[in-house]
């Protein structure tokens, strides 16, 4: 079952340096409207061929727009032996909302 996590929650883990690598599976022009520069940009279309790049072992947290391309993602990661993989409630949308109001909805 794929955990989830605030906006909140992983706002503390960032201020207080233990976050974990956050994946962003959204499209280019989608961070080229917001970004969260912390996040790698890892797009939905290309995980199953990078998924190489990422440690099965590591902490994930996995987000999109509003939270239901990240949850796809866990779930593939999961199946695959992915350990530690939590989906960003209410993604980019509410990161807006509730930590960073600066940056633009679409």
């Amino acid at each position: 079952m794929v955990e989830e996590i605030s906006v909140e929650e992983l706002k503390a883990q960032l201020d207080a340096g233990t976050a974990p690598l956050v994946i962003d599976v959204r499209e280019g022009w989608e961070l080229d409207i917001s970004r969260l520069e912390f996040a790698r940009h890892l797009p939905m279309g290309e995980v199953t061929a990078r998924l190489g790049e990422l440690d099965p072992q590591a902490p994930l947290v996995v987000m999109c727009r509003s939270g239901g391309r990240s949850m796809q993602v866990c779930w593939f990661l999961e199946k695959r032996g992915f350990r530690s993989v939590s989906n960003l409630t209410g993604g980019i949308l509410a990161w807006g909302e509730r930590i960073d109001p600066s940056l633009r909805p679409y």
